[in-house]
Parts: C-alpha cells; structure tokens; sequence
C-alpha cells in the first residue's frame, strides 16, 4: 500500500514558498529539477527560462523578508496526476508583485520536484 503523497508534496510548496520569501537559492534548486524550465505569456510572447537563469534572477533579488513584508502565500488547489505527479497552483506577493503560478511536480528519489513552472503576473499592489 502507497503512502499518502500530500504531506510530502505540500513540504515541497512550503520551500518553494520559503526560497521566494528569502530568496535563497541553495532551498530554490532543492525544489526544482536541474532540469526544469519556467514559462510566461504574459507579455503576448513566449517566454522560457531554465531553472539556472531564474535562480541567479532570485540570488540578485532583494528578499521580501529582508524588508519585513508580510507573508502572503497560498495553495489554491492541488490535482494529483497519479501519486507520484501533480500539478499545484499557488499564488503568492512578492513586494508589490501578486503572481499565480502553476507547479508541475514529480516525485523523485530525491522526493518532490518542480519540473515546471507556468507564472502570470495577477496584479501590482
């Protein structure tokens, strides 16, 4: 009998979260696949970014924690593909930027992965 693959999946949206919020790299690609690309259209365009190019993006950042924002991050639902794939959407602010994002997941021997990310940019507050 499989065990309950939530609690580890939703630990694994937790460092996604936790990495943003502090932008700390080192949690960011211990939660995404090496392999792993992040998508955008929001400008009309495709837009592709490997997992390396985002996360130097993220190194260079200012931390929302760093200037004491409030957390504001949540699970909006979760749809398992089989127990060991899953998409997640979340959505989260970091400073003035509101995004939902769409987290592809597969479980590895190294447990829960990003294999791919789709974002959009709700809203500027």
């Amino acid at each position: 009998m499989q065990s309950n693959p939530l609690p580890g999946l939703i630990d694994a949206v937790q460092v996604y979260f936790d990495s943003l919020y502090h932008c700390d790299t080192e949690m960011l690609n211990r939660v995404f696949h090496p392999s792993s690309s992040l998508f955008d259209a929001d400008e009309g365009k495709l837009f592709v970014e490997p997992i390396e190019s985002f996360s130097n993006d993220v190194g260079g950042r200012v931390s929302p924690a760093s200037k004491g924002q409030e957390r504001e991050d949540e699970i909006l639902s979760i749809d398992f593909l089989s127990p060991l794939s899953a998409t997640v959407k979340i959505r989260l602010r970091a400073h003035q930027n509101v995004f939902v994002d769409h987290l592809g997941f597969v479980k590895t021997e190294d447990g829960w992965r990003i294999v791919s990310k789709i974002w959009h940019l709700e809203k500027v507050v």
